[in-house]
């Protein structure tokens, strides 16, 4: 019993292989996935719900296909801090209008990126706020993605925590998606009512932060991810990565926290349902 958090099942590189790509994920016991809806443009966001609702289970039965043959694919939507440039007031009209699909279960991924700096910071942090108004007014957690500049560790995390502390709600709460943050910065998300998910980037050899950080997650706040076709776990690295691999993620991060990977397995799923609300 799996759920891979956080995947991005849209665009070429799965292109020739998605519907064998869910195939193997359900083999290695993952039955939940949640795609996220960002495309590559604010004017793709519904991606996501396009894929869920194609290879959804009663589609594939109808198909002649069996209901067990795909995982439950759940979806968010959401404008990516890299496109915050893009975004138009058009797109927060369609961004409110997928919030309100039964299947589009958080807002996200939205944050700060100030590595790349693709949009101007000033941009991010007016998009970010403008898509907390959009998941509150819709019941929705987020999904956040926050990637600190290379001169400065704290810098993207700082705006971050002071916009959620100031716009957003714990009782809504949502998901720090692959988290890569210090102690203190993981001690504020949990604070402010964020689960913490970890990817296969938490195996690789310099990453003893994430390992800590995983290790240091209570257990109703932990979930795991795979990110494809990022992250790719060792000794995948480099390849690309896939929903079926959050199960080596999951035997990784067991053996951390000295648990078997069935029952942590069990708690993350568990932490996911009630994250999302789907008990």
């Amino acid at each position: 019993m799996l759920v891979d958090s956080h995947c991005h099942l849209d665009g070429p590189k799965f292109a020739a292989d998605r519907a064998e790509v869910l195939r193997r994920a359900v083999q290695a016991g993952v039955e939940t996935i949640v795609a996220i809806g960002n495309g590559d443009a604010p004017g793709e966001m519904g991606c996501a719900l396009e894929l869920a609702e194609e290879f959804d289970p009663e589609v594939e039965a109808s198909r002649g296909g069996r209901k067990s043959d795909v995982p439950r694919i759940y979806c968010t939507a959401g404008i990516h801090p890299h496109e915050a440039k893009l975004a138009t007031d058009a797109d927060f009209e369609r961004l409110s209008d997928l919030a309100r699909h039964p299947r589009v279960v958080a807002i996200g991924e939205l944050g700060m990126d100030y590595h790349y700096d693709n949009s101007p910071r000033e941009m991010q942090r007016d998009v970010f706020v403008r898509q907390l108004a959009v998941a509150r007014a819709a019941g929705k957690p987020i999904v956040i993605h926050c990637r600190p500049s290379d001169t400065d560790a704290n810098d993207a995390w700082d705006d971050l925590f002071d916009r959620l502390r100031r716009h957003w709600t714990a009782e809504l709460g949502g998901v720090m998606h692959c988290f890569t943050g210090t102690l203190e910065q993981a001690r504020a998300s949990l604070d402010l009512g964020f689960m913490l998910s970890f990817a296969g980037n938490v195996t690789y050899p310099k990453a003893q932060g994430i390992r800590d950080a995983a290790a240091f997650a209570p257990p109703d706040r932990l979930l795991l991810e795979t990110d494809s076709p990022y992250l790719a776990p060792v000794p995948h690295r480099g390849k690309r990565n896939e929903p079926a691999l959050v199960a080596e993620t999951a035997t990784f991060v067991a053996g951390l926290r000295g648990v078997s990977a069935q029952m942590l397995g069990e708690t993350t799923t568990a932490n996911f349902r009630r994250c999302f609300r789907l008990d």
